[in-house]
């Protein structure tokens, strides 16, 4: 499967554009109007079953039931805590000191934890290194050639390995027995961004 996005588009910042004009204020009616549709469909549901297995429910006893357990879900999904920082991460809120807020979910922290995860597991196992990090990074070196030179290391190896150098192929054709330390992998990644 290829995708069109490089790394640079990745990581590429745009601005959003200003609304225009001025925006009409959001209804309150729309989640409260949700609400009820949703304790009516669950209500009905209900009301059928007990109905079909024989059961008799006062309908005013049955629309209060579902009616409290559908606002203690509320109330309980507003006031769960944010989820608890990484190890080794600081419990800042980010905002009065100028830290990285480790309790927001954002888009970022997954894509770096997709990376660190396996780089942290790989330092007790290196098998994990060569299995699950050092693909990853043969993919990034394969999408980047592809896209700015339109060849892979698999289509054509002789003009891939001239792209690549000899310290970038070495690494990626012939697994090192040991895990890289962090000071080799930046210089990696530093050869890999030069693509």
């Amino acid at each position: 499967m290829s995708s069109s996005t490089s790394i640079d588009d990745l990581l590429a910042f745009e601005e959003e554009a200003a609304p225009r004009g001025p925006q009409e204020p959001r209804s309150r009616t729309g989640p409260v109007v949700r609400a009820i549709a949703w304790a009516a469909a669950v209500v009905a549901v209900l009301l059928v079953g007990l109905r079909a297995v024989g059961l008799q429910v006062s309908l005013p006893v049955l629309i209060a039931g579902v009616l409290a357990v559908l606002a203690i879900r509320r109330v309980t999904a507003l006031l769960a805590p944010p989820p608890p920082p990484p190890a080794g991460g600081r419990a800042g809120t980010g905002d009065d000191d100028g830290s990285y807020n480790w309790g927001a979910r954002d888009a970022l922290r997954t894509a770096i934890n997709r990376w660190e995860w396996p780089l942290d597991w790989s330092m007790t196992r290196p098998e994990r290194f060569t299995g699950v990090v050092l693909p990853r990074i043969g993919e990034l070196a394969d999408e980047r050639m592809r896209l700015k030179h339109g060849v892979t290391r698999e289509s054509d190896p002789a003009r891939a390995r001239v792209l690549l150098g000899d310290r970038l192929w070495t690494f990626l054709e012939t697994p090192p027995h040991r895990t890289p330390s962090p000071r080799d992998l930046a210089v990696i990644v530093a050869e890999l961004e030069k693509i």
